[in-house]
């Protein structure tokens, strides 16, 4: 595929921003976030699609959990080629391919979703529904490098919250089709589908660019599988994204089992917490840019482990109004803490450009081609957190018949983030001050905070 291709792009000198970049920055960000929105709701299909699989078709709740799972689990695994697909392919071409691409989960979901499929049929089915996952990290990897760093909080943010939109959508479609044709009909959803994904297809292919900048780098990628902030923020994901992901797939089949719902019934509340929690992705972002990523983050980990406090007396006194304000409060949280640790990585890499003497144009490009390569293994590893919450709620349903010993789980793990979220990021500065430069990239426009030495304590404190 040919393309569009932009030779030129610098975003951080202002005069190239204001007379051109921003505009086609803006422009390749909106359908971007429209071919994520289609790929998200694609990835989400089988969170919608278990609330129509009645007795006739035979599936246990463990069973739809790992339907649920198989999706989550290759959408996390596709998310690492898809990341260095922008670069081999170019942004504009990759997004009309990965559109198109997801005509075969969907559509393939549309020939075998009925009562008599095999169980095997459906597992391999959920499977291809995953390169809806996919989507959304060469999505993140093409705008990182369209935005400056000033901006990348915002744009970022806005991006992955407009896909993660298409969770709550596509169970608002399968509300609609419940509550009007009945718990018999899931071909409906699929085929309202079948024509966006050309719809978003097309319009990649009308008015997105390629940069002839971003080009494959092998260095780029190994380098960053070496730096150790990539498997930092890879684990702090876990603790946002796939806490988002994960309970968006699993709410309504949890309110199904362990609250007695009916599939209208579940339907009707599923879509409330994802998609708070993808609106307020983008604030999470913007409020990362003013005040610090870390902070940001440590706080939402904090507010999360109270939430997951509450859901669990919740389970406990078996009080599905309590259940339902705790969890849809974690999915806020969560939407947050997604823009604040996106919004890091790309200053965390900055800096150590920086620190190891770049400057200028070298140390942004660096940071550049850094941050992309990370974003994706970051995003695979997030991901596998949505499998992770799955597994446990099919672990915890099996064994009790409840989700609490789930939840006590998550609740120690939100405690492990803020602990490796203070002592990395935000503790005291080591003995060996960071540049002047690098403590700018760190903090942002207000200055406070700086970066420390990233041996033995990084300590970015407004990273």
């Amino acid at each position: 595929m040919g393309g569009r291709w932009i030779e030129h792009w610098e975003p951080e000198d202002e005069t190239f921003w204001r007379e051109k970049g921003e505009r086609i920055a803006r422009r390749n960000l909106l359908y971007s976030v429209l071919s994520e929105h289609i790929g998200f709701s694609v990835w989400s299909l089988w969170s919608v699609m278990v609330l129509f699989m009645g007795p006739q078709y035979g599936v246990d709740p463990a069973g739809k959990f790992f339907l649920i799972g198989t999706a989550t689990f290759v959408g996390a695994l596709i998310r690492i080629p898809y990341t260095f697909a922008v670069a081999r392919f170019g942004g504009r071409n990759w997004t009309v391919f990965s559109a198109l691409l997801l005509l075969l989960p969907t559509g393939f979901a549309f020939a075998v979703m009925e009562p008599g499929t095999s169980y095997t049929t459906f597992v391999l089915v959920a499977a291809l529904t995953g390169v809806g996952g996919g989507n959304f990290a060469s999505s993140m990897t093409n705008i990182n490098a369209f935005f400056p760093l000033r901006k990348k909080g915002w744009a970022l943010g806005l991006n992955a919250g407009g896909g993660n939109i298409g969770v709550p959508v596509v169970q608002l479609v399968g509300l609609l089709v419940i509550g009007t044709a009945g718990a018999m009909h899931p071909r409906i959803v699929l085929g309202v589908y079948l024509p966006l994904i050309v719809v978003a297809a097309v319009c990649a292919a009308l008015f997105m660019d390629n940069l002839a900048p971003v080009r494959n780098d092998t260095g780029a990628a190994k380098e960053a599988v070496r730096a150790r902030h990539t498997w930092i923020m890879a684990f702090l994901y876990i603790g946002t994204f796939g806490s988002f992901i994960g309970y968006s797939f699993a709410f309504g089949l949890v309110l199904q089992t362990q609250f007695g719902r009916t599939p209208l019934q579940a339907a009707s509340l599923t879509f409330i917490g994802p998609l708070l929690g993808s609106l307020i992705r983008p604030i999470g972002g913007s409020l990362a840019d003013r005040h610090g990523g870390a902070r940001i983050t440590l706080g939402t980990f904090a507010a999360m482990a109270l939430a997951t406090g509450v859901v669990i007396y919740a389970s406990v006194a078996e009080s599905l109004t309590v259940f339902l304000v705790g969890f849809i409060g974690l999915f806020v949280l969560s939407g947050l803490g997604n823009g604040s640790t996106y919004k890091m990585i790309p200053a965390i890499f900055l800096a150590q450009g920086h620190r190891k003497g770049l400057a200028g144009e070298t140390a942004e490009a660096y940071g550049r081609r850094l941050s992309g390569a990370a974003m994706g293994l970051i995003g695979a590893v997030g991901a596998l957190g949505g499998l992770g919450i799955n597994l446990a709620f099919r672990q915890s349903f099996q064994t009790s018949g409840t989700g609490t010993a789930a939840f006590v789980a998550f609740l120690a793990f939100y405690g492990a983030c803020m602990a490796v979220t203070w002592a990395v990021y935000l503790r005291a500065p080591a003995a060996v001050p960071a540049t002047a430069a690098a403590t700018a990239a760190a903090t942002g426009p207000e200055g406070a905070g700086g970066v420390a030495e990233p041996e033995p304590r990084p300590g970015y404190a407004k990273v």
